[in-house]
């Protein structure tokens, strides 16, 4: 979990430094709600960057063929058309003038430099159980607002996975000729936007730092969580059998940056308690006890290891009564 707690109560965090310095004891209404959201625990909202696959005319016809499912499934454009055939993602390539923007970008190729981008490819997705056609208005609300007439871009709908998600493709290069680089502070403004589109759509929708909810499971990139449901993820074996190992060994000691998790916890934990009591001397009683129950009950700080070490306990004791069963 990384160390990004600062002085101050808790709200600093969750509103990114953007809070005056002028007022360091009360709380803004946008704030309060935002802070309420969290510790009622809102459905947190993911905007993802697929980061292989956009450097070629050919990988970006590839991509939009899966995400149309060859036909099966429309794709929505910016300038109001539905694409849904065999041909779409051709002529989406021809529309954008992909092969001249390859053209003039294969130069660095040529340097020796690896080719950019032409599109931008992301997924934006929620939990299983919320509504896929709001889903797919929010990020419709989203692409209007922060890409309409400055990238091009097509949308499509998934819904054959629990968790509703919408493909999003934006081209790279804008109409007036810049280019749209996305950094953590834009993929962080992207998620702020994209949860006020769903909560503007009736669905409640929050996005906060992941150290601020005290998340400390490590994310994996699509292709590493893809390979793991296959089974087939040589990471995460290598992972679970050295968490196997030490659970083996009951070997504890030695993991780094463990004893930092555990300060970075309890700074966290003296954050939101720092808020709760803004909260009370600003009145808001009810959400400053809600506060307090939240911190305790925050999620472990575990590493990495102890997460798979906690799995693989899980998982034993799940599989013994079905083991006494057949035993019987």
């Amino acid at each position: 979990m990384p160390n990004r707690i600062s002085e101050g109560p808790l709200f600093e965090l969750v509103s990114h430094g953007r809070r005056g310095p002028e007022r360091r004891d009360r709380l803004s209404p946008a704030q309060i709600q935002q802070i309420a959201r969290t510790v009622a625990r809102s459905p947190e909202v993911i905007v993802k960057v697929l980061p292989a696959g956009a450097n070629s005319v050919a990988a970006v016809r590839q991509h939009l063929a899966y995400v149309g499912r060859q036909g099966d499934v429309e794709l929505l454009t910016d300038d109001g058309q539905r694409l849904q055939d065999r041909n779409a993602a051709a002529d989406l390539i021809e529309d954008w003038d992909l092969d001249l923007a390859e053209c003039q970008s294969g130069l660095g190729g040529l340097q020796g430099r690896r080719a950019p981008k032409l599109v931008h490819k992301l997924v934006f997705s929620m939990p299983a159980g919320t509504p896929a056609d709001k889903v797919l208005l929010a990020t419709q609300g989203f692409c209007r607002e922060q890409l309409a007439l400055k990238h091009r871009y097509a949308l499509a709908l998934h819904t054959d996975e629990p968790h509703p998600h919408v493909h999003v493709i934006i081209k790279a290069i804008s109409e007036q000729g810049e280019r749209l680089n996305i950094r953590k502070a834009t993929l962080r403004q992207w998620r702020e936007e994209f949860a006020n589109q769903l909560r503007r759509v009736g669905v409640a929708a929050n996005a906060t730092p992941r150290f601020v909810r005290s998340e400390t499971r490590p994310r994996k990139s699509d292709g590493i969580y893809r390979a793991a449901q296959r089974g087939a993820s040589t990471h995460m074996r290598e992972r679970v059998e050295a968490a196997a190992f030490a659970l083996r060994t009951a070997d504890r000691v030695g993991e780094p940056g463990k004893l930092r998790l555990r300060e970075s916890r309890r700074e966290l934990e003296r954050e939101w308690l720092a808020t709760s009591e803004v909260l009370r001397s600003q009145g808001q009683t009810a959400l400053a006890e809600q506060t307090r129950r939240f911190v305790r009950t925050l999620p472990p700080a575990r590493t990495e290891r102890e997460w798979l070490v906690a799995g693989l306990v899980e998982q034993a004791r799940q599989r013994r009564p079905r083991e006494m069963e057949r035993t019987r």
